[in-house]
């Protein structure tokens, strides 16, 4: 419905205008312009490496689940309930900082979003100033966005202007340079504090191993000294046995003497 009422209030804008003189509408292509600029280019690899880089973090956060969830798994039957409850309380919250982290970097106001936003303005800022430049020169009434919501049911090549808008970025080289800098040195940022995460993810890994570590040495001591304490039974037993087994064979001896002194 909006996009009915917008096109038709272009519609009757330019039938009002066409009253009075022709209208000169002409439209850009934001895609294009966006892939011929150089330092978006760069500075959108760069955040396409941090987004595999993110990726990564969080599959190791998901593989240390993976490893406490496996642990309680195959432990299970030699932990106390407490002990059991401990450990699935600590799973939890493992996944919670899991959820926790994705929508740090991956949610709708997450560092991918404020990152492209952060990159795209630049060069938004530059498109504008640019078309405003070609609007005053070129009497243009109208100039429109082929990328956007408008849809375009037909447009000739003679009215493309992005070319043109290109070639006004290109002159205000210096400005670019100046701004992209500008975005490459918020991505350099936002870098060092990525590099700040990554030092607290791997403490925060390293102290959850070394708990991991320290809990299987307490559970090998249980293991060994409930063993020990079954051999130490085994051995009660047996004693007991032993000892058993010879005082019959003591008394049944006995009686065989006895039997054969009175025969005699």
């Amino acid at each position: 419905m909006r996009l009915y009422i917008y096109s038709f209030l272009v519609s009757f804008i330019c039938l009002s205008v066409n009253a009075q003189r022709g209208v000169r509408v002409g439209y850009i292509d934001m895609d294009y312009i966006l892939e011929n600029v150089g330092d978006y280019n760069e500075a959108k690899s760069q955040l396409e490496n941090k987004v595999v880089k993110w990726k990564g973090e969080i599959d190791a956060l998901n593989a240390e689940v993976d490893l406490l969830k496996n642990a309680l798994e195959s432990e299970k039957v030699l932990l106390t309930k407490e002990l059991v409850e401990e450990r699935e309380e600590d799973i939890y919250f493992k996944e919670k900082e899991v959820s926790d982290y994705q929508q740090k970097r991956f949610g709708p106001a997450g560092d991918l979003v404020k990152q492209k936003q952060r990159l795209i303005q630049p060069i938004q800022d530059q498109v504008f100033n640019a078309v405003q430049e070609i609007a005053k020169n070129k009497k243009y009434d109208f100039i429109l966005d082929k990328s956007a919501d408008l849809v375009m049911l037909y447009s000739a090549d003679r009215y493309d202007i992005s070319d043109l808008v290109l070639r006004i970025i290109t002159r205000s080289a210096k400005r670019q340079q100046l701004k992209g800098k500008g975005a490459k040195r918020a991505l350099e940022n936002d870098e060092d504090n990525s590099l700040e995460v990554d030092k607290e993810l791997q403490e925060r890994k390293a102290a959850a191993e070394a708990k991991l570590a320290e809990r299987e040495r307490l559970i090998e001591e249980k293991r060994a000294a409930r063993e020990k304490l079954r051999q130490e039974k085994i051995k009660e037993y047996e004693d007991r046995r032993n000892k058993l087994l010879e005082a019959r064979k003591r008394k049944r001896d006995s009686i065989l003497e006895a039997k054969k002194n009175s025969k005699q």
